[in-house]
Parts: C-alpha cells; structure tokens; sequence
C-alpha cells in the first residue's frame, strides 16, 4: 500500500510512535537519499494544473448553443443562395452573443495559480539527524516538519508533538474558533474534520505555539488537493442553461417540420423548386428568435451594470438567470450570519448577573498576559478600553495545554494578585472559594453543582466560556509557578460568541418574504449555530448533523433537505450531497461561500457566490462575488436578477408565439395561394425591423408583483403561450387574407406588402400587452425607450411601401381603406389578446 493510502482513521488513531513505523521514518527525520526516493514515488508536493485550452478553442465552444448552431446554418444557406446581407446580419449576432460571453468568463482560468502561489512555501524539516530548509514542493510521506506561529500548513500532517498550538482551519471546515491541536490519538468512532485534532490540514494557518509533524499527504492526496482538483472540472450545467437548450431543440423540431412541410408543398403545388426552398429558408429563420442570444446578453449584461451599483459583481452573466431563479440559498453561518469576529457578550458572577469584577480582572489578564493574544484574548480588550496602569504587572505563569489556564500576578496597594483565566473544567480543581455579592465564601457540593449548571447552560446556548479566578494577598515573591495556583476564589465567567450582524435580522426576512428558503450549511457545532439563530428570530425546523448524513440514502436524504434547515459539522462532500439533493427536487439553489472548503459546493451550486475578502480560489469559482458578505446586498441581487430574467422572459414569449403564429399563417397561405404568400427578402425584412423593436425590453420596466417570487423557465408554460397567442396573431393573418383575396381581389405584390405591415405592426404591438400580467399603460407603464422602438417600427411598417425601398423590397402602395380596415383589425388583436391573456394566466398561473 503506497503512504499516501493509509486511511486517515488509522493515521489519528495511531499513537506517536506508531505513526512513526507507518510512515517508515523516525524522530529525527528522513534521509536524504531516501527522501529523493520518496518524491519519484509520490511526485512533487504541488497542487494538479488543470490544462488551459487555448482562447480560441474556448471561444468556438460559446457557439455550441442549438440556437446559435440553427442560426450558424441559417447564415450558410443564406450565403450559399445569394442572400449575402441577410447572412452577415445573423453572423454578426452570433458573433456578439460569444465575445459577450467570452470576455466575462476567461478569466477565471486563472484559479489554479493563484493557489499554487499560495501555497509555495520554504518549510523546516528534519532530515540526517538535523534542521534543514526546503521548498515545501519537496516534502514527501514521512518527513518531520517543524511548525510555529505564522505558518501556513504545507501538507496533511500528523502531530506527534505539541504546545500551546492553534491552527486557523476556516477555510477547510469553517469553524468560528481557532483549534487547539495535540499529538495523542484518537479513538472516537464518529470522526468529522473538526473532531481531528492531531490532524493538520493543507492551507491552514498557524496562530500560536509550536508543532512537530510527520507528512502524511502530499500534493493532490491532500484534502486541499482534492478540493481543487474538484474546483478545476468544468461546472456543472445550470436551471436556465438547461432550459434554454431545450428552447433551442424545441425551436429545432418546430423548425424542421415546418420548412420541409412549407418546402414540399410548395414545390408539388407551384413547380418552382428554387423559390420554394427560398421560402422555406426565410420561414426557418423567421421562426427562430435570432435575436434571443443578443437579447439575453444586452439583458445580462446591463443587469451586471446595474446589479455592480448595489455591491453586487458579475463573473458569469448566465448566473444573472439563475440569481433571479433561486429558491433556495444554501449558506455559512461563519461571516455570513455573523460578524466573522469573536466578541466576549457577557461577564457574570456564579448567579448569572453581570458582574464589573468579572471583567475587570480578566481584562488585567489579558492586558498582562505576553506572547501571541488568541482570539479571546482581543475580544476581551476590545470589549471596553479600561485603565489598568494601578495594577503592575510582578509576574506570569504562562499557558499550557495540561492546564489549561493563564495566571497574572499584579501589584496594587502593596497588596499581591493572582488572577487566573481559563477553561472552566480546569479552573474549577483549584478553587477552595466564591465569591457572591462581595463576599468570599467557602465551595460545597451544592456551589459546585451550581458552577458546572451555569457553564453547562452557557455552553448548551452556543457560547465559548472562561471562568475567572483569583487569589489575593499572597506572598511577594521574585517568580511564581503553577504550584501557587490553589486555593482561588471563583469569581465568575465570560462567554464569547461570533455574534449575528445587526442586519442579518432584517435581511433573513426579505429574503423569505421574496420566496427564498434559507438553509444553514456549516462545519461549526449544531449548538452556536442554533443560539445564532435564535438570536436572528430564523425557525430552526430542524437540525442534521454530518455524522447523520453519512448514513442517510440518498432517497431519505431528498426528504431530510426539504425538512431541515440547518445542517452542521458538514464536510464539502456532505455539503455537495445536501445540493445535488436540493436540485433533484426541483430547486434552483445558489450558495454563498468564502473558504477553500466552500469550493466543492460552488461548483455544483446552480449559482456560485462568494464575497470580495474570500480565499482566491472561492472567488474564481464564483459567478457572482459580493463586495461586502452581506444578506441585504444579496437581496438587492436578487431582485435585479428576477428584473433581468423578467424581461428575458419577455421577449421569449412575444417573440416565439409571434413567429409561431406568422409561420403557421405563412404554412397555410402557401396551399391556397398561387404565389408566395412573402417574399423570402420580406420575411427577412420583416424580422430585422421587429428585432429592432425588441432590442430594448432590456430597459423595461418590470411589475413588482413579478420580483416577489422566483420565477424558472417552464417549457411547457412557453409551448401553451406559444400555441395559443401564436394562434390568435395568425386568426388575424387569416382574416387580413381573406379581406384582401375577397374584398381587395389584391395582386400578388399587394397581397405580399399589406401582410407585410399587417403582421409588424401586430407583432410589434402585442408587445405592451404581453409584458405584464396587469391591464397595459393603465396599470403597469413601460419604459419609454421601449414605447419609443415600438411605435417608431409601426410607423416604419406604414411608410415603407411609400418611399424608395418598395422597389427593392417589391412592395406596391396600400389602399386608404384597407389601412382602415387595418386599424380595426389592430385594435381587435390587442382587444382579444388582453381577455385570452386575463384567462390563461388565471389558468395557468405562472
């Protein structure tokens, strides 16, 4: 069995020097020689480069789209037929939608370097008997590293000694507090990453006190490696890139009934091959919303402008989709909920009442005490500035980790103090005495039940607790030791807490007010993350751990995630699991993460966010990053995605029942009629002028009902909408023929150009009915750009078979009355498409 496959139960469970013998090294170091043999093995302790593909191979697969790809052979068979303007047109568009892309996302190939840098360290290890410096690429399975203060963690070690050694491992499990690590071994059968403390993890840091180590992982074996080696496999498919492409094949089927059925009819009927395929040419792309991949991109990327405003940056612009789609948020509780900083929240005498002593005396402690201040030490004095300057400082009897306890000795009125801070369990073996309401009086069995009550219901309540002892008038001396500490009175506690942000509160309740299900997924204890959440009045429906995870099937655990809302001491993996669970019932789910280990869970995410103080690698991951981790900003976010997918959604549904309905129009014309019903350059004329109206629903103005919930492609909602006012526009169509075969007895050029302005001004139109669910300009206003384009393409439509163009284009001036009888038609349209409208959507719902 190669090192770096020994299972990591047997590497805690072993003990110092069986570890040793596992790895086939010894306390003073590998070999040299040996340790060159190791590194042929194991390879260099450097995280795997995922291989960049050049840019342009990057910028070919942006074309990839079905729509792009029907639009790409669109423009070939335009080309190939002569229709040159009409083939650079769709190119140009193709090639806007791609760059557009393109340019957002390239960069954020630059992940896996920036950790490598990060990483790329000089370490001390021991190797022939003595201390040597070498790069930490060159560390191998078994060699002694030396670790202090300031270190950031090289490899997967396992301890064999320590003292007073705190480790920084947010980033990897995301625990509020720094971590005491030791050496002795662990027995526990339910092991979760918090639980190792004879563990040190890849890309931690070093907060205090000294380490020894054996390397036990290297490189891609690490947990960090695995991590980004995950972070470098392309991301999965998301809710709106799925649905899209269904658009795409759903558009391709439509399509290619409809020119073959309009080819062969027309060609068995009118014995002109040529104009036949022409036509159904100009169908296929009359029928496709060309525009869809610009509009898109215009919509997204003004969405990214607007959404920079609010604090709210844009990586991937197809994420703006998915922001407005979320339902479900999948969060930290570390920095998210909370402040990211430890503060002491209460000082209390042994009844629970606050108590000035308390703090002042562990304020001294703190103030005096020497060497690298821990978290707790600073929460203490930032607490409250006070001065101490009338206690001189005579000596110290330092921190270590069998007592678990600091003691300052001061001075004051020559009368000697020995103040004591430290873990309760600890402090509470040296204590003879109490003190209560001023008076010191002696610990019985009752006080001592009452001590270990409070702290038990401290700790029970999330908090981190310390307990404050003194001793006073005690003997003047040059230095004092630990055997001094005895016979203390106990004076009370302090509780510490990561505590919840002011705007947390508010922010929790709009997110759900705006249909969003917040769940909790974090490494830290179930006990602090339940006091943070009561502490933010957020319904804790229930809570899972990660050791429960691991034995949940897949099916309970798909059920387990609608249930509960707070999942804690969860692993990435545990974290991934919970997601694809989430996303197999149908949710969109988004999750905010800031530490290497959040990668994973970005990755699967449907959106990725992270904030602007990240880790690099989270960062890159993300397709969105907030400049301040803040739910409010999130919020903010959110509403403009829904404004951006709104208006997407928008042009999706006017622009596929429209083309549906003139297609269909076009399909049955062409049996009856013994010319074209539209010239093929009409048809392509036609759609260039409405894709002009279309190209600002971007500006428009979205109902505020709409952004109350998050709203998701439903393909079947676009087929209904699409058949049934697709329907109604080519009912129009009909009648418009049948006022022009049997009233106008029109040729075939007027036939051609009054369906020509009959058919843009209805499908420019319908527009201000289709864009709200509320009666148009009464209840709801568009922007006045789009009423601009709108009425602009209308009054274009009329005049055109007046001017100059109407030779090029073979249209023929229309009769006064036949615009009248236009004009009533018009207003019918929109008259009957706000009632089926009123109806489908109380039908329908969406």
């Amino acid at each position: 069995m190669l090192l770096t496959e020994i299972p990591i139960r047997e590497i805690i469970s072993a003990s110092e020097d069986e570890i040793l013998v596992k790895f086939n090294t010894s306390k003073s170091g590998l070999s040299s020689s040996y340790a060159k043999d190791l590194l042929k093995i194991y390879g260099k302790n450097e995280i795997e480069k995922k291989k960049r593909r050049a840019a342009i191979i990057e910028f070919i697969l942006k074309i990839k789209n079905p729509l792009i790809l029907i639009l790409i052979f669109a423009a070939i068979i335009s080309g190939f037929l002569g229709e040159v303007t009409n083939a650079l047109i769709i190119i140009i568009i193709v090639l806007i939608s791609a760059i557009l892309e393109f340019v957002q996302e390239y960069k954020a190939e630059n992940a896996v370097e920036k950790l490598i840098k990060r990483v790329e360290i000089s370490v001390e290890v021991l190797r022939d008997g003595k201390k040597q410096e070498i790069k930490s690429s060159e560390l191998v399975p078994g060699d002694i590293i030396l670790l202090s203060a300031g270190d950031i963690i090289p490899a997967d070690i396992r301890v064999i000694e320590a003292k007073d050694f705190f480790v920084d491992q947010s980033a990897i499990t995301g625990e509020s507090f720094p971590v005491e690590k030791f050496s002795k071994k662990i027995n526990e059968n339910n092991i979760d990453k918090t639980s190792m403390k004879n563990y040190l993890f890849m890309g931690t840091s070093v907060i205090s006190g000294y380490a020894t180590g054996v390397v036990v992982k290297t490189g891609k074996f690490t947990e960090y490696g695995q991590i980004i080696k995950y972070a470098t496999e392309n991301k999965l498919e998301t809710e709106f890139e799925r649905e899209i492409k269904k658009i795409g094949y759903m558009t391709m089927q439509i399509t290619l009934f409809l020119v073959l059925f309009i080819f062969f009819v027309n060609s068995l009927l009118k014995q002109n091959f040529l104009n036949s395929f022409l036509f159904a040419v100009a169908i296929a792309v009359g029928i496709i919303p060309e525009l869809l991949p610009v509009i898109v991109s215009l919509n997204l990327s003004r969405g990214a402008i607007e959404m920079a405003k609010k604090d709210v940056i844009i990586k991937r612009l197809e994420s703006i989709h998915n922001f407005g789609s979320m339902d479900v948020l999948c969060c930290d509780k570390t920095g998210t909920l909370t402040e990211n900083k430890i503060k002491m929240i209460m000082h209390i005498d042994i009844n629970g009442k606050n108590n000035e002593k308390v703090f002042l005396y562990s304020y001294i402690n703190s103030y005096n005490q020497t060497g690298i201040k821990n978290p707790l030490d600073e929460a203490i004095l930032n607490h409250e500035n006070i001065n101490v300057t009338n206690y001189k400082k005579i000596d110290e009897i330092p921190f270590d980790f069998l007592r678990k306890r600091v003691s300052i000795i001061v001075e004051r009125n020559n009368s000697y103090i020995l103040i004591t801070k430290g873990a309760p369990e600890e402090i509470n073996k040296i204590c003879l005495y109490y003190e209560d309401l001023g008076s010191v009086k002696k610990i019985t069995e009752e006080i001592k039940d009452k001590i270990k009550n409070k702290f038990n219901e401290l700790s029970a309540q999330g908090y981190r607790v310390l307990s404050i002892a003194y001793k006073k008038d005690i003997e003047k001396k040059n230095t004092y030791s630990k055997e001094d500490e005895n016979n203390l009175i106990f004076l009370g506690f302090i509780a510490f807490l990561d505590p919840p942000k002011e705007s947390t509160k508010e922010s929790i309740r709009k997110l759900q007010n705006s249909g969003i299900e917040i769940k909790i997924l974090t490494g830290d204890n179930d006990l602090i993350t339940k006091k943070i959440c009561e502490d933010l009045n957020f319904k804790v429906k229930g809570i899972i751990l990660g050791s429960e995870i691991d034995n949940l099937t897949d099916d309970v655990l798909a059920k387990a995630v609608e249930e509960n809302n707070v999942f804690a001491r969860v692993s990435p993996i545990q974290k991934n699991r919970i997601i694809n669970m989430l996303k197999r019932n149908g949710h969109v789910v988004g999750f905010l993460g800031d530490g290497i280990n959040d990668v994973p869970s970005m990755k699967v995410a449907d959106v990725s966010i992270s904030v602007d103080n990240a880790v690099e690698i989270a960062k890159d991951t993300a397709d969105i990053i907030l400049i301040r981790k803040d739910l409010t900003i999130l919020h903010n976010g959110i509403v403009e995605g829904r404004k951006t997918f709104g208006n997407t959604m928008k042009y999706i549904l006017m622009s596929f029942s429209s083309n549906f309905g003139n297609m269909i129009s076009a399909s049955l014309a062409s049996l009856f009629l013994k010319f074209l019903p539209m010239l093929p350059i009409q048809i392509l004329l036609n759609n260039l002028i409405y894709d002009f109206s279309e190209a600002t629903i971007p500006y428009d103005n979205v109902d505020k009902e709409y952004l109350q919930k998050p709203k998701k492609i439903n393909i079947k909602f676009i087929k209904r909408f699409m058949i049934i006012f697709g329907s109604i526009s080519s009912i129009f169509d009909i009648l418009t023929f049948c006022v022009l075969i049997f009233i106008f007895n029109a040729s075939e050029s007027l036939f051609q150009t009054a369906w020509f302005v009959e058919s843009l001004c209805t499908q420019a139109l319908v527009i201000f009915v289709i864009r709200t669910k509320k009666v148009p300009f009464i209840k709801s206003k568009p922007n006045i750009l789009l009423t601009l384009t709108t009425l602009g393409v209308v009054i274009l439509a009329l005049i055109i078979p007046y001017t100059i163009l109407s030779l090029y284009f073979r249209f023929v001036e229309l009769p006064f009355v036949f615009l009248e009888i236009l004009f009533i038609f018009i207003i019918s349209y929109l008259l009957i498409v706000e009632v089926v409208k009123i109806w489908f959507y109380k039908k329908y719902n969406e």
